[in-house]
């Protein structure tokens, strides 16, 4: 039957294309099904006016994920990026990051790396240290907004042929009978059995992830929430740093309250971006390659990680009601120099014109992050940031721009055997969405290791 297939996947991001990569070197009947469209037709119609609230949001739906307008940086190490580790040890992390980076570099990735310099990364490191700052060391491979792009063009035309990708295909229902996956049900009715299922929903569709899995009985645990600020400075205030390591990994425990606050996604002579998670519009960051399309700022997340006891069962829902305060004082994103919120008061238009940053995100609106972050989180994001004065002067400066609210939709997390399987049988989980994994790399790794577990068991039934 043409509805028929050997393996489902839900959702194209980097763990369902790189699962679909694997897969289709064994020959099968694989099916991906994409809520959002072709890479080609993944256009963002705010441009320069507000975000336009479509549904799905093209900058987070498509051929590619979130990933596909990320800036494209390959975090090759075990140390951050998710937990993968966590189901499959650590030697195993690292031999299918390695996979992961030849992967992209036989797609088109640039040969450099940052992080090879270890005299600099060690003297950072010291210098971090003083500060009561942890440098996680990594190597780094950034592709750029741009080339990220053209390398996800690449992965699909290599698939023509070996995989059916349906776009503007809702996953409503995953069909399962005597606890063994048997297919699903699309929003719009349609009906495809497969013997396996790879979840992957990615951060978007963490929403619906957590109330199928609710549904079916699965057992969830909350990972910490992430919420914070997107900060922008001038590009030489960082540069230090940027041109050695590209993107720094620091982590740090507040005074006040011991939180931890990390950085995350760091973009040199970048800009920010705005997401819209089904109608709640958070900040997020993108660099590029190509000098002409570079900035004179770079900017990245501060977030703090926190975790939450019982009963609380429901951090996405949390983070979304965080950022929608944020929606409801701005229409969307709002943005705040450091001096007006250490003055206690809001930032004006006149204001930001006063300031020596040219925000590079122009929707934003200009306001008080204290009347939408809780007093815990901006307490440990200030003192972090001062703590980041000492490494890079110029990071605490009145004029640097805070926006807000960056949020991490990943905070649910399934209990799952090694090989990625739920407690149903052949139903696998991999990616942002799942809980598993947070970046480019350990989301594709999470792909190729289940699909490896999928070829295997296909052989040992003859159907390959």
């Amino acid at each position: 039957m043409k509805n028929e297939f050997d393996v489902i996947i839900i959702g194209a991001g980097p763990s369902g294309i790189f699962a679909a990569l694997t897969l289709a070197e064994k020959g099968g009947r694989l099916l991906i099904l994409e809520k959002g469209l072709e890479l080609e037709e993944r256009i963002c119609l705010r441009k320069d006016s507000w975000c336009r609230n479509c549904q799905p949001c093209s900058m987070l739906n498509g051929w590619g994920g979130a990933g596909a307008f990320s800036d494209g940086k390959l975090t090759l190490t075990t140390g951050f990026g998710g937990v993968l580790q966590d189901y499959v040890g650590e030697e195993r992390t690292r031999e299918l990051i390695e996979r992961v980076d030849n992967i992209y570099l036989s797609f088109g990735a640039p040969q450099k790396l940052y992080g090879t310099d270890e005299k600099a990364v060690k003297k950072l490191r010291q210098r971090a240290a003083t500060a009561e700052l942890e440098l996680m060391p990594a190597f780094i491979r950034h592709l750029g907004t741009e080339n990220c792009f053209k390398i996800l063009a690449k992965m699909k035309s290599s698939l023509e042929g070996k995989v059916q990708i349906s776009f503007r295909s809702t996953v409503r229902q995953i069909i399962v009978e005597e606890s063994r996956v048997k297919g699903v049900v699309t929003a719009a009715g349609e009906t495809f059995y497969a013997p396996y299922v790879i979840f992957g929903p990615g951060r978007q569709g963490s929403p619906w992830f957590y109330e199928e899995s609710k549904r079916l009985g699965l057992k969830i645990s909350n990972n910490p929430v992430d919420i914070g600020v997107r900060v922008e400075v001038p590009a030489g205030v960082l540069e230090h740093i940027t041109s050695r390591i590209y993107e720094s990994k620091f982590i740090y425990y507040s005074p006040s309250f011991d939180d931890k606050v990390r950085t995350f996604c760091m973009n040199p002579n970048g800009e920010v971006v705005v997401e819209n998670s089904e109608g709640v519009v958070t900040v997020n960051g993108h660099s590029y390659s190509e000098k002409e399309r570079q900035t004179e700022n770079t900017n990245f997340a501060l977030l703090v990680n926190k975790n939450f006891t019982d009963p609380f069962n429901e951090p996405v829902r949390y983070g979304r009601y965080i950022a929608s305060l944020a929606n409801m004082l701005g229409g969307g994103v709002l943005v705040q120099r450091l001096g007006d919120l250490l003055a206690g008061r809001r930032s004006t238009m006149e204001r930001l014109e006063k300031g020596l940053i040219r925000p590079t995100l122009k929707e934003a609106t200009p306001g008080d992050l204290s009347l939408v972050l809780p007093y815990r989180y901006l307490r440990s994001i200030l003192e972090m940031m001062e703590a980041l004065d000492l490494v890079a002067p110029g990071v605490y400066s009145r004029h640097t721009l805070l926006y807000g609210v960056e949020v991490k939709f990943y905070s649910q997390r399934l209990e799952l055997t090694p090989c990625l399987e739920t407690e149903i049988k052949n139903l696998f989980a991999v990616g942002d969405g799942a809980g598993i994994t947070r970046g480019l790399v350990q989301a594709s790794a999470s792909g190729i290791h289940v699909a490896e577990e999928i070829n295997r068991r296909l052989e040992e039934t003859g159907r390959t």
